[in-house]
């Protein structure tokens, strides 16, 4: 699924979205956070299908398990 996302500079300011559209991957999970359905996000944007909403909620349990460490000056 993860061929469904992509990161490119030029698209969104660099934000991950849908490949080959301007639907970010935050515009998705905040239809689902707000309690819509994969059926009502497929339906506020019929270009998408079940398969890139899916990578979406994929795309963030990755981000959310990934473990870095990041040092803040003092």
């Amino acid at each position: 699924m993860e061929h469904r996302i992509e990161l490119n500079p030029g698209v969104c300011n660099g934000r991950p979205v849908i490949r080959g559209t301007r639907i970010t991957v935050d515009t998705v999970l905040g239809y689902l956070g707000a309690g819509d359905s994969v059926e009502d996000v497929l339906e506020a944007h019929p270009r998408l299908l079940r398969e890139d909403v899916l990578a979406c909620i994929d795309y963030a349990r990755r981000l959310s398990s990934a473990r870095s460490t990041i040092q803040l000056a003092s």
